[in-house]
């Protein structure tokens, strides 16, 4: 499923969230004005679990240069596809969530959630040497604050049916819920098939992502439930 839009008005101008989608998109036109200067930007820059599990690996690089990938990794992107589908799904649930946690700390909360995925797919992910990036994981948390603040908001989604397509209307916790449970089970099954030095899409960065957009929700004290919640139709 692919989200469309939200029946859920947003509640001032959602600024750091526009800012957050420019710096993405800027930075990735920057990527493709590398050329073959990419691959040592994304692995200067992009999440390499070894380089902070692998005492072997470590002693080639400062603290610094170990540490800063989980920050700079949620900026960076692997394709046009990638920053598309992040960003717009961004813009769709970060509007809401910024206006009911305020601007700064949406910002707080965008870039611990973020951290907490990077730490997740250290976890899992331990021994690669394959850089990871995307904001996905940041973006999972970010969705999944709109899962507790706003469950019954109506998600607009594109559903392709085999050779079919169509639009449905659906609640919020719907369209969520079965987007983490998707997750849930490619990240278990990406477990059980793993090959050494295989990359693909990091599933368990998305859950832990999720997972800490609602424990980062509730340490702010909005766990119990947003008052504005809307239930309007299309």
């Amino acid at each position: 499923m692919i989200p469309l839009r939200d029946a859920n008005p947003s509640r001032g101008t959602p600024f750091v969230n526009l800012t957050i989608i420019g710096v993405c998109t800027l930075i990735f036109i920057y990527e493709l004005m590398l050329g073959g200067g990419l691959e040592r930007f994304l692995f200067t820059y992009g999440l390499i679990p070894a380089k902070l599990t692998r005492p072997e690996i470590a002693l080639h690089f400062s603290l610094f240069e170990r540490v800063l990938p989980l920050f700079t990794s949620m900026f960076l992107h692997g394709g046009w596809l990638h920053v598309i589908g992040n960003m717009w799904t961004l813009y769709i649930f970060g509007d809401n969530v910024e206006g009911e946690l305020g601007h700064v700390r949406y910002l707080l909360f965008y870039i611990l959630s973020g951290l907490i995925a990077g730490a997740m797919q250290v976890v899992i992910s331990y021994d690669s040497r394959i850089p990871t990036i995307g904001a996905s994981g940041a973006v999972a948390g970010v969705m999944g604050a709109y899962f507790i603040l706003y469950p019954r908001a109506r998600i607009l989604a594109f559903v392709p049916i085999f050779f079919f397509f169509t639009l449905v209307e659906i609640p919020a916790y719907v369209f969520l819920g079965l987007w983490f449970a998707l997750q849930f089970f490619s990240g278990t099954f990406s477990l059980l098939a793993s090959a050494q030095g295989v990359g693909g899409v990091a599933w368990w960065a998305h859950i832990g992502g999720f997972a800490g957009g609602v424990f980062l929700l509730f340490l702010l004290g909005k766990g119990g439930g947003s008052r504005y919640r809307y239930d309007r139709r299309f």
